[in-house]
């Protein structure tokens, strides 16, 4: 017991707040975090107010932003931050040196072998022993940005316009960034924790004071022609990060008073399993998923929220003048707690993944983008038995679901009552396929994982495999957006829907994959 103890409150980073740790009961490791993220917040003001661009020029706002990174990095992690460094700097080196026909490739084989090569070793040299917030997390972050500066970068110096699709052609980089201009926007302070992945123009234009101007420029109508260059509103983020804040506090309440009651090992109690009657058990595997979603909100709203704090983010505007700072929003929560499908659940998830996936493979691939985009997503992951057994389930139930929205939803909706028992029936459907194909991905391990699947008795497996099969003669005219769906287990999708649900009426086009 007090070897568990011990690792409980231990950490490769900062040992400082081990008395805060150890007062309230929580990790050291998730102590430094959280208290980075705060601070995050505060210097994000900070940076808004303080070194905006009419007060400091790109060079110094670069720096500051780097510097305060690189200190959260070691902060946190101790020398483990060498990793991600290492990464950074070896991909700049194959950026300035390699030949830029091939540049994309080279950065994709280093950034993505780097991290397996570390995801292999959380795994079989530690032996699952890694703390909750280790540093896989930023490199996993750190490998999205440099692979998407990468291929952006082979796109605007080696393809001809005409062969980029619009949103190719809006994010490509005409020129090799500079070597401080490369460590900010993969170092800085706003994103090197946890993310999310941005595009490098649209950093860069946040940096050098064009973010806002540009979103209104490129969105001319929804300033009636009144927002030049030059005259950019001052469009404040407080609503929206206060808005974001209140979500977080939210979500740590429900952490502190629900999800520690129900834990996710429990699904898999030896006792539990062979007495509890397996509605019982289905039940507490319900809730536990639902349960266990919160931290994820609250990381994620966080980082959007500290983005927003610093002036990043910007969306748009509404048809009303509302403003909007979803730009880089990684997840739609309403949307994900009432999702009626598997894709609706899967888009507002991890959203800045999914168009990270579709930017660098799926839209690249010449041919089998689909088997090849669930392997990147598999292998950004880490190699965790547990991710495998939720992707590979993942599949049948897509199918599965696919098969019945085109066989039986149209007979629903003759009637708003009829269309209200398929909506019902369909959440409550989605929300235990979901529990059922996650509980794997959080439980990691090979025996855990099987033990679970066996209480339930394979039951949605069975039942996704036999739907699949009987309905797929049944061919109903097919929905564009089932047509276009692809899934990925990172956690999103290539429809638009992302767009209509993160992204109001003025957005850059940036649909994901999943």
């Amino acid at each position: 017991m007090g070897e568990q103890a011990d690792t409980a409150f231990k950490t490769t980073g900062s040992k400082w707040l081990l008395p805060v740790s150890e007062y309230l009961g929580f990790p050291l490791d998730q102590v430094n975090f959280l208290t980075c993220q705060l601070f995050a917040v505060a210097a994000a003001f900070w940076f808004r107010l303080y070194l905006s661009p009419s007060h400091a020029n790109p060079l110094v706002r670069h720096a500051v932003a780097t510097l305060l990174g690189i200190t959260f990095l070691i902060f946190c992690f101790g020398w483990y931050s060498a990793h991600i460094l290492t990464v950074v700097l070896a991909n700049y080196m194959i950026i300035i040196y390699a030949d830029i026909d091939n540049v994309h490739k080279y950065c994709m084989t280093m950034a993505m072998g780097y991290l397996t090569v570390c995801q292999v070793s959380r795994v079989f040299i530690f032996n699952y022993g890694i703390l909750s917030t280790d540093f896989s997390g930023p490199l996993m972050i750190v490998t999205q940005k440099i692979t998407t500066l990468a291929f952006q970068l082979h796109d605007g110096m080696c393809k001809k316009e005409e062969n980029l699709t619009p949103e190719q052609k809006n994010l490509s980089i005409n020129v090799r960034p500079s070597f401080i201009e490369y460590l900010s926007y993969n170092l800085n302070f706003l994103s090197v924790l946890v993310g999310p992945c941005s595009n490098y123009k649209e950093y860069v234009d946040f940096i050098e004071g064009r973010h806002i101007s540009r979103r209104l420029r490129q969105h001319s109508g929804a300033c009636n022609g009144q927002n030049g260059y030059d005259k950019t509103p001052d469009l404040s983020p407080l609503n929206a990060v206060c808005r974001k804040l209140l979500v977080c506090c939210g979500c740590m309440l429900f952490f502190l008073t629900v999800t520690r009651a129900l834990p996710m090992t429990y699904n898999v109690d030896p006792h539990f399993v062979s007495h509890a009657p397996f509605l019982t058990r289905l039940t507490y595997a319900f809730f536990s998923i639902q349960a266990a979603r919160p931290k994820f909100y609250f990381a994620w709203t966080l980082a959007d929220a500290v983005n927003n704090a610093a002036g990043y983010g910007f969306l748009g505007v509404d048809e009303n003048g509302k403003p909007s700072w979803n730009l880089i929003c990684n997840l739609n929560i309403l949307k994900i707690e009432t999702a009626t499908s598997f894709k609706t659940f899967i888009d507002n998830w991890n959203i800045r993944t999914g168009i990270w996936l579709k930017t660098v493979c799926y839209d690249r691939a010449p041919r089998h983008r689909l088997a090849l985009t669930f392997i990147l997503s598999a292998l950004w992951h880490g190699v965790y038995p547990g991710y495998y057994f939720t992707f590979i389930t993942a599949i049948p139930i897509t199918m599965a679901a696919r098969a019945v929205r085109r066989s039986v939803r149209h007979c629903f909706l003759g009637s708003k009552g009829l269309k209200l028992v398929y909506d019902v029936l369909t959440w409550a459907a989605t929300q235990l396929a979901i529990c059922y194909t996650v509980m794997p991905f959080l439980l990691l391990a090979v025996e855990p994982a099987m033990v679970y699947y066996r209480s339930m008795y394979f039951h949605v497996h069975i039942i996704s495999i036999l739907a699949a099969i009987v309905l797929h003669r049944k061919h109903k005219p097919k929905e564009p957006s089932d047509t276009t769906k692809v899934f990925s287990p990172a956690s999103s999708s290539l429809s638009s829907s992302c767009l209509a649900q993160c992204q109001p009426v003025h957005s850059n086009n940036n649909d994901k994959v999943e």
